[in-house]
């Protein structure tokens, strides 16, 4: 199976400028999308259904706001759209999709570098995502969360961790969070399957032509329970073309 994931920074936006390239040249399964801004109409248009993908959706309370969306090729048993409390629904940030032999969370996590305010939901929210991953693990199906986590892991996923040591995003705490995360038994597939390839990222501000220079952060992610391991075939971030800020992030994984 193929998954693919992407903060596309407005559906419409990367839509214009390729994104159906890319899905037709990978031809993935699932389909994981975060900040769409966009209402559902607009999300889930007849050309999915040509394409042969069902869609769910969750927008934020907001218009033109955050959302994210997944697209897939085989229906899911149950949906749960704005799974979690508070943010996770009122911002359009998380869909839990359930299939017969594995589970598909899509969250977008928040950003704190607007200030302190935010960047205490922010913490709120990891905590969140830590209580209700217990939750989603329960049972005997794999899980596989994918998203814009907001949160380069190690020296190795940021282009200058000195200088952005004391940025949201590469803060101490952080990164904390994401290694116990990590510990509760959860793969971060990429990693795993390429554990030291450097300067390879999926986000890009667009100041100072950080993306021509290559001046990146590796925030997004597929993340996948235990089970998984030996199951990765493939994982890559897929930047051109240049459809948004980021990059998709696709890996081919057995599931059985």
């Amino acid at each position: 199976m193929k998954i693919l994931t992407l903060n596309c920074n407005g559906i419409r936006s990367a839509l214009s400028k390729g994104l159906f390239g890319i899905i037709q040249n990978e031809n993935p399964d699932l389909i994981a999308f975060q900040e769409t801004k966009a209402p559902v109409e607009a999300i889930e248009t007849e050309i999915w259904k040509e394409m042969g993908y069902q869609g769910h959706t969750c927008i934020a309370d907001k218009p033109g706001y955050s959302g994210v969306c997944i697209f897939s090729k085989v229906p899911p048993q149950k949906a749960t759209i704005g799974f979690g409390d508070g943010i996770f629904k009122s911002e359009g940030r998380s869909i839990l999709l359930e299939f017969s032999n594995f589970k598909f969370w899509n969250v977008y996590f928040p950003s704190g570098t607007s200030g302190e305010l935010r960047q205490s939901i922010k913490y709120s929210f990891l905590d969140e995502v830590l209580a209700l991953s217990k939750t989603v693990k329960r049972g005997k199906k794999p899980v596989l969360l994918v998203g814009d986590v907001n949160i380069a892991h190690q020296e190795i996923d940021i282009h200058n961790p000195k200088a952005n040591e004391k940025n949201s995003g590469f803060l101490p705490a952080e990164r904390a969070w994401l290694s116990d995360f990590l510990a509760t038994g959860w793969i971060d597939l990429y990693r795993e399957k390429n554990p030291n390839t450097k300067d390879v990222y999926s986000w890009w501000t667009y100041r100072a032509g950080a993306r021509e220079k290559n001046k990146g952060w590796r925030i997004d992610y597929i993340l996948g329970t235990h089970e998984f391991h030996g199951k990765i075939n493939a994982v890559k971030i897929v930047s051109e073309p240049i459809v948004s800020d980021h990059a998709a992030v696709i890996a081919d994984v057995q599931i059985s």
